[in-house]
């Protein structure tokens, strides 16, 4: 029997009472610092032949420069989400975007490579919670028939973010020098962290916060975060999904400089487009859902799954062709779809939990997608590519789609059931 989608909708939070024209403010700051976040994440990137030649680098070692920002994302998003609802959500946005930028700094001066590993642990540290509290305060000044335009713009914006760091960052680092592309972003997200919580007002958006806050910790309990086998498959699905994207988002840059013989700056440019079309099609894929399962919300997870396998076919064809027009154009196109999963997977984990604790269950979704995708992605590429070559790779990472797939098939064979059961829940609460 099917679940009328009226059902599936979130319970309205109350009206927010600050202007219109001072929550875009707002949006816009914080929609700022999450562009910072990704820029110095994933300037890396766009540097790792340079690093590679001057430090004598394996693959395995600059996929680890890369994933440890990914690990204490994903190990720290949760607790420090939490202390952020209660110290204060502005404070912490600016103390984040601070430590992020400062330790980006500190990857400009870095002379070894446990020196740059450090300050890499210590970006991590400062964005790991960003996502969650920086999407909770941008919710809190708007009112509620917004929220799915304002998500899937913060979401994308991490895209957007990647490709201004891969783009900037080997344009800088192919004029000035790598060391010049790190403090660029550094200096950019300085700017905003001091900016920030001067325009920002705590005492404007607290009484939102507050509300939030006493409804999630005197109201419904934490067990719908994996009260069910659909959520938890949502999990593991976004997460397996995100390990492929995640992957040629981080090496495509080195994989047009060994095969294509491209300098950082050209290769970073060409890396920045194909992330760019990621992005959009992460907001095309959430748009396509939303509105071919506006009628039948399950119809959701079946897209997720076919965004899984559409882009392990398109992947796969393109690491398996020579370089050339042919291959960057599949490499393109596998690349709109193969974050597409993002929006059906925060559709099914908003619906299969309950609404007093979404905050905390994107908070659990950042931690899934991190642990088991943008982390151990670029590692075990980067191990792959030390016996094999990045080329060979490629043409296996994408492979991982089916198991995510699988994991999606699995989550619509029990998504009715923990649907009623989670509503007749909450009726009966």
């Amino acid at each position: 029997m099917a679940i009328p989608s009226v059902a599936l909708g979130d319970i309205p939070a109350a009206e927010p009472s600050v202007p219109r024209r001072y929550a875009w403010v707002v949006f816009a700051l914080t929609f700022g610092l999450l562009i910072s976040d990704y820029m110095s994440r994933q300037v890396l990137n766009a540097v790792f032949p340079l690093l590679k030649v001057e430090w004598t680098l394996s693959d395995a070692q600059l996929g680890l420069l890369s994933g440890i920002v990914a690990v204490m994302v994903g190990l720290l998003t949760f607790p420090l989400s939490l202390l952020a609802d209660r110290w204060g959500r502005v404070r912490s946005l600016a103390l984040m975007a601070m430590l992020w930028s400062l330790a980006t700094l500190g990857c400009a001066v870095a002379q070894t490579f446990p020196q740059m590993f450090a300050a890499r642990f210590f970006v991590g540290v400062g964005e790991a919670a960003y996502g969650s509290v920086g999407i909770a305060v941008v919710i809190s000044v708007f009112p509620a028939h917004l929220r799915a335009t304002l998500t899937g713009a913060f979401m994308a914006g991490g895209m957007f973010g990647s490709v201004l760091g891969m783009g900037l960052g080997g344009v800088l680092a192919a004029h000035l020098g790598w060391r010049w592309a790190f403090a660029g972003m550094a200096l950019f997200g300085l700017l905003l962290a001091l900016l920030y919580p001067l325009i920002v007002s705590e005492k404007r958006i607290a009484p939102v916060a507050a509300a939030e806050a006493r409804q999630q910790a005197g109201g419904r309990s934490l067990r719908s975060l994996f009260g069910s086998r659909s959520v938890i498959a949502a999990y593991l699905g976004s997460g397996l999904q995100l390990f492929v994207a995640a992957a040629v988002m981080v090496w495509i840059p080195s994989y047009l400089n060994r095969y294509y013989h491209l300098d950082t700056g050209k290769a970073g440019l060409i890396s920045a487009v194909i992330v760019l079309v990621g992005g959009s099609g992460m907001v095309l894929c959430g748009i396509l859902c939303d509105r071919l399962g506006r009628a039948n919300p399950p119809r959701k997870i079946i897209l997720a799954i076919g965004f899984c396998l559409v882009s392990c076919v398109l992947l796969s064809i393109a690491f398996h062709l020579p370089p050339g027009t042919a291959q960057l154009s599949l490499l393109a196109m596998g690349m709109l779809v193969a974050a597409g999963t993002s929006g059906p997977s925060g559709a099914m984990v908003a619906n299969l939990t309950a609404p007093a604790v979404h905050g905390t269950a994107f908070a659990t979704l950042t931690l899934a997608n991190n642990l088991l995708g943008l982390a151990p992605g670029p590692l075990l590429t980067g191990v792959l590519a030390d016996h094999i070559g990045l080329d060979r790779a490629f043409q296996l990472i994408p492979l991982l789609s089916i198991l995510a797939a699988l994991v999606f098939i699995y989550a619509r064979r029990h998504y009715h059931n923990d649907m009623r059961r989670l509503r007749g829940e909450e009726e009966g609460a």
